[in-house]
């Protein structure tokens, strides 16, 4: 090497040892599992010569120092003015110190824990702020490790956007979107083992610092209709600037009321770089004290302020809503059609629901009244061949349908009079003992034989309410003027009709209309399906 190339490696020589970063912060946090160095800040060229002694110590806590060496520890390394940790670990914590011949300086190294969840370290974060429109640059480099590094990679909030370059690199004008995260990961391999070194940057997006006027959004004057003993939130949003502020204000002395409460303000930054801000005021257990109260919310900045008032109202009875009000009709008119078709059914088959009702509860109303017969028959006596009909009805199919079918006791004349006696006394005997009193009409009826049954069963039902009077319409009757003015009294004097092609059924509305106004009874023989009614005609 001539003279004149000499100056020229030195030169080479200085630029590279300064192009190196030193370690100038005398506080550094780093994050474990990366490759860190610590470098001396003044040193030259001419400091790294052999001769010159060069030292470095450590010491944590109470332990006195320690000088450092390459058999201190298989992480770490010694360069002259460098120290570096391959990688730096969280026993690596504590204070370093840095010394060649009367040149020292000292660091304390803080080791902090790795984010495993993320991809880096929220304590490791540098922040920038750059407003919108303005320019947005960010780098990936590391200049001392740059000729180790074999690629970089560049994040967004976690997500990979550039790799496999030695700087990717973003410039452009920035956008409200380019704010999140972002992380340079550089991979690099020593001695074997890949290793990587983590940057992050939180950009934060901004719009231009000029000032817009505050605004309070809405009308400046509500009407808010409440109920006495509820809770309401009156809130209050605002159009302002970073270091604008919006309070409420209320009644003579702001928070005198104990159930009166300014609810935490809530900030959002709008697309545009301005603030939305909403600050709610919740008042409890309103009272009478709280009506007609101006409730004013003002936002106040350096250019004036703006106010907006809230008056409590007492609610007003509302009217139904239409939606409500049409539902509820349509399931009153739904009741009143599934009453009325009730009603309707159950007036169309209140014989079969009572001699249902009947049958399922057993009852029996012919056990403590003391009568012996549950129906007196009185009926046409002679037994003419005109008349031959309506006396078998009477003493034939009655005695057979009711008694034998249904288990009922009849009293019949022919059968149970007995021949001789006074038969007046008799007749009147055996109506006191009857429950009830079967009267089979027909155009003849109406005879000597049987006014006096006719006669003492209607005293019975009018006088001594005693006994119920069934009649049954044999024969077509057109005039009932036969019969005594006092049946008109009855309140219920039912005729039941007999048609001899539609009542031979024990199953049919003649025998169930019968039943129906019998007596209640448990008692019931046997059915013989073989007994067939006679048949009987009309006329």
């Amino acid at each position: 090497m001539n003279c004149r190339e000499l100056p020229l490696t030195l030169w080479v020589l200085i630029f590279v040892s300064t192009a190196e970063s030193c370690t100038s912060r005398p506080h550094i946090t780093v994050v474990e599992g990366e490759p860190f160095y610590l470098k001396y800040c003044s040193c030259s060229p001419a400091h790294e010569i052999e001769t010159i002694t060069k030292s470095w110590y450590k010491s944590s806590g109470s332990q006195e120092r320690v000088e450092l060496n390459p058999r201190s520890s298989s992480r770490i390394a010694l360069h002259g003015c460098v120290l570096e940790f391959w990688p730096v670990e969280l026993n690596d914590t504590g204070s370093y110190s840095f010394q060649m011949e009367n040149y020292t300086q000292k660091w304390k190294l803080n080791v902090i824990r790795r984010n495993k969840h993320r991809c880096f370290t929220e304590r490791q974060v540098t922040s920038k702020t750059v407003e919108v429109k303005k320019f947005l640059q960010i780098t990936c480099e590391n200049s001392y490790y740059q000729t180790l590094v074999n690629s970089t990679s560049l994040y967004k909030n976690c997500k990979k956007l550039l790799e496999n370059n030695k700087n990717p690199t973003i410039k452009k004008n920035a956008e409200l979107e380019d704010q999140g995260y972002y992380s340079c990961v550089h991979f690099l391999h020593h001695n074997g083992k890949l290793f990587n070194i983590t940057k992050t940057f939180n950009i934060t997006i901004v719009e231009d610092h000029s000032n817009i006027v505050p605004v309070l959004l809405g009308p400046k004057l509500n009407h808010v209709a409440v109920e006495l003993g509820k809770d309401v939130r009156l809130n209050c949003s605002a159009l302002l600037n970073e270091e604008d502020v919006v309070y409420w204000m209320f009644g003579e002395e702001n928070g005198s009321d104990p159930n009166i409460h300014e609810e935490k303000e809530i900030r959002i930054m709008t697309s545009e770089g301005k603030w939305h801000a909403s600050k709610v005021l919740r008042i409890e257990n309103i009272g009478e004290n709280n009506l007609n109260v101006l409730y004013n919310c003002t936002v106040a900045s350096t250019g004036g302020t703006d106010t907006k008032s809230f008056i409590l109202v007492r609610k007003d009875m509302a009217d139904i809503p239409g939606h409500v009000f049409t539902r509820g009709m349509i399931i009153a008119v739904l009741i009143l059609v599934a009453v009325v078709c009730l009603v309707t059914v159950c007036v169309i088959y209140r014989v079969d629901l009572v001699l249902f009702y009947r049958h399922l509860m057993r009852r029996d109303e012919t056990l403590t009244d003391g009568k012996t017969y549950d129906a007196f028959v009185s009926y046409l006596k002679e037994c003419r061949p005109e008349n031959g009909e309506e006396h078998t009805f009477a003493v034939e199919v009655l005695p057979r349908v009711l008694e034998k079918h249904f288990g009922y006791k009849l009293c019949i004349f022919e059968r149970d009079v007995v021949p001789g006696g006074a038969v007046v006394d008799e007749i009147h005997s055996l109506i006191e003992k009857s429950r009830r009193l079967i009267i089979v009409l027909s155009k003849s009826y109406m005879s000597n034989e049987v006014r006096y049954e006719l006669e003492s069963g209607l005293h019975e039902a009018l006088v001594e309410r005693k006994i119920k009077i069934i009649l049954i319409e044999f024969t077509p009757v057109t005039d009932f003027t036969f019969l005594p003015q006092s049946l008109k009294l009855l309140k219920s004097h039912r005729v039941l009709k007999w048609k001899a092609d539609k009542s031979l059924s024990y199953n049919s509305r003649f025998w169930k209309n019968l039943l129906y106004l019998m007596p209640a009874k448990t008692a019931k023989p046997g059915r013989d399906e073989s007994e067939v009614l006679p048949v009987l005609s009309e006329s």
